[in-house]
C-alpha cells in the first residue's frame, strides 16, 4: 500500500539550483554507471538531488534493481520518493558512490559540508572502492579554502575546547554555523553543531590534526580519497 498524499510523492529542492544545466550534465553521466544489482553511495546536495533522479529514470527504462546508501535524510526522502530501496553501512556496502564538492584542487582533494552532512558522506566514501564527484566549473580552486571554509562537527558540550585548539592552528577566523529557518545554530542529523574555519593553509595533515583535538566528530576537508571527477 502506498501514501497518497501530497508530500509522499512531491520531489523538490528547497532553493533554486545554480548552475543547473551544467549540473544535469554530470548527473546524466553518472546514472551511465549504473548496474542491475548494484549498492550506491549517494551523496547529499543539489547535484546529488539531480542525479538520482537521472539514475531513478535510468533504473525505470531498464527494469534494473539497485540499492541506494543515503547520507542524508534529504537524500532517503528523495530516494523513497523515486521508488529507490534503501539500505544502511551495517548492512551492505557500496560497489561505488556519488557525491558533489565545494571546493576541488587540482589534486582532486575536496572541501565538502555545506549541507551539513559531511560525516555521513566520508564514512560512505571511505566505505567505496571509488566515489564519483559530480561539479561544476565553478568548484574548481587553485588552493582549498579559497571560496569556501571548513565546516567542523562539534559536539555541543566541547564548543569552547574546540575553539580554543582552532586557535593554536594556522586559522584566521572561526564562526558558528547559524540557521535560516529556525533560531540558533545549524543541528546536524546526529545533534552537533557545526562551526566554520578559515585556515592561512590547508595541508597533508589538516583533516587529521582537527579531527584528534576532543569533541569534533568529523570536518569537511577530504584528502587522498577514492574519487574520480566528472565535471561538464
Amino acid at each position: 500500500m502506498e501514501w497518497k498524499n501530497q508530500l509522499a510523492g512531491n520531489l523538490k529542492w528547497s532553493a533554486d539550483i545554480s548552475n543547473r544545466q551544467q549540473k544535469e550534465i554530470v548527473a546524466e553521466q553518472v546514472a551511465t554507471h549504473i548496474k542491475d544489482g548494484q549498492v550506491i553511495g549517494v551523496g547529499s546536495g543539489s547535484t546529488s538531488f539531480l542525479a538520482i533522479q537521472a539514475i531513478a529514470d535510468k533504473v525505470k527504462k531498464e527494469n534494473l534493481s539497485i540499492t541506494a546508501i543515503p547520507t542524508s535524510i534529504e537524500v532517503a526522502l528523495s530516494c523513497a520518493r523515486l521508488g529507490i530501496p534503501t539500505t544502511t553501512l551495517t548492512e551492505a556496502r557500496p560497489d561505488w558512490g556519488f557525491d558533489g564538492a565545494d571546493e576541488v584542487d587540482s589534486e582532486f582533494n575536496l572541501i565538502k559540508g555545506r549541507g551539513g552532512a559531511m560525516f555521513a558522506e566520508k564514512l560512505v566514501m571511505a566505505s567505496s572502492p571509488k566515489t564519483f564527484i559530480l561539479v561544476d566549473e565553478s568548484k574548481f580552486v587553485d588552493r582549498l579554502g579559497h571560496n569556501f571554509p571548513v565546516p567542523v562537527e562539534v559536539d555541543p558540550r566541547a564548543i569552547n575546547l574546540v575553539e580554543t585548539k582552532l586557535q593554536e592552528m594556522d586559522v584566521t577566523a572561526v564562526g558558528l554555523r547559524m540557521a535560516k529557518h529556525k533560531d540558533g545554530p545549524v543541528i546536524t542529523e546526529a545533534g552537533n553543531i557545526i562551526l566554520e574555519v578559515r585556515f592561512n593553509h590547508i595541508g597533508l595533515t589538516t583533516e587529521d590534526d582537527l579531527n584528534a583535538i576532543p569533541g569534533v566528530i568529523e570536518n569537511g576537508i577530504f584528502f587522498n580519497y577514492p574519487v574520480e571527477v566528472l565535471s561538464n
